[in-house]
């Protein structure tokens, strides 16, 4: 999720981005009616699905899974997807072009299922209210084929959900009524509770906090905020901070997130559980660190912020995760940071 800069004026950046960097499809795929009940489409070795599989997480995630030798279905529309994040992944992997909600008619033969494809920004369901039943029916899309494949379901949900409330944030909170999207996700848990009771489908709803990572272009506005600093920066433009720059977040790298989606997946437990590190940075502390970092003479400029509703600060409580999955962060935000910045060192500019 990104409330920070989703309607920021660094359009043209993205632009920019989009017009240097070679985004040719590359990637194999197959139309969901490929995979309708009754068609022989070779979909029992295909053992594991991730929904949102092109998109930032989703295909961190597939990369991990492939080199674990599993076999994978992407199931994606790629809103904020694109198949250039899977170009170069080695293993057994096929990409249908869908929504989720036309899933639970698909020919798998799945062992595991992990919901990534939802939508994930605030602003967006802002701009469209009915993308929060599209959440909910794409929800019930996922657990219904789990139920049917007698498989196990780790999805994203989000931080979000405190909005309103003190860090550190606990899984037990009680939620407020804040936003479009922390109501869909909601509703999702909720879903997620349902099938457990009526039909038995153990799943895990991962609460993320502010992830960063490689594979974010296609997010554009919608890219952590820790992204779209560095992508100005390295772009000789001056970051822009609503505020004063003291609002803090939970930032955490992609690589522990794909950590701990594995190991909700690996556990028996059900229920809700934080993804973060425990620790905050302001947005003041994550420019200066990259500004010294990437050894630059630059400043931010500061602006009021025009956001309502704005989370002012998010902190995960970690301890249910150490408790019942061993989960940990691994990465402090400097070595998150250098890993990223090494990254598009590599990309295209």
């Amino acid at each position: 999720m990104n409330y920070d800069r989703a309607n920021s004026s660094s359009e043209h950046l993205y632009g920019y981005l989009n017009e240097h960097l070679d985004v040719s499809l590359r990637a194999p795929h197959r139309n969901v009616s490929d995979f309708k009940k009754g068609q022989d489409t070779g979909g029992s070795q295909l053992s594991i699905l991730v929904t949102g599989g092109a998109g930032f997480i989703g295909s961190n995630l597939v990369e991990e899974l492939l080199s674990q030798g599993k076999e994978v279905v992407v199931v994606d529309n790629m809103d904020t997807g694109s198949e250039d994040n899977l170009q170069d992944l080695q293993g057994s992997w096929e990409l249908i072009r869908a929504d989720c909600q036309e899933i639970s008619g698909m020919d798998l033969n799945l062992r595991a299922i992990y919901h990534l494809g939802i939508p994930s920004s605030s602003p967006m369901y802002r701009r469209d209210p009915f993308l929060v039943g599209g959440a909910i029916n794409g929800a019930i899309a996922v657990f219904e084929l789990a139920k049917r494949c007698g498989c196990r379901v780790v999805y994203a949900t989000t931080s979000s959900l405190y909005s309103g409330l003190q860090p550190p944030h606990r899984e037990d909170m009680e939620i407020q009524i804040t936003d479009y999207y922390t109501e869909a996700r909601l509703a999702v848990e909720r879903i997620a509770e349902l099938y457990r009771r009526l039909y038995g489908v153990g799943s895990v709803g991962t609460r993320f906090f502010s992830v960063y990572g490689p594979r974010e272009r296609a997010k554009k506005q919608y890219a952590n905020i820790v992204t779209q600093f560095l992508w100005e920066m390295m772009a000789g433009e001056t970051p822009v901070i609503y505020g004063d720059g003291s609002q803090t977040r939970d930032f955490v790298y992609v690589k522990d997130v794909v950590r701990a989606l594995n190991a909700a997946m690996d556990s028996d437990y059900h229920g809700v559980l934080n993804v973060g590190t425990g620790e905050a940075y302001s947005f003041r502390e994550v420019f200066q660190i990259l500004k010294s970092t990437l050894d630059l003479d630059i400043e931010a400029r500061y602006v009021e912020n025009p956001i309502k509703n704005y989370v002012p600060h998010t902190r995960a409580d970690t301890s249910r995760a150490k408790a019942v999955l061993g989960f940990s962060a691994r990465y402090s935000l400097e070595e998150g940071l250098r890993e990223l910045i090494e990254y598009y060192n590599h990309q295209p500019m």
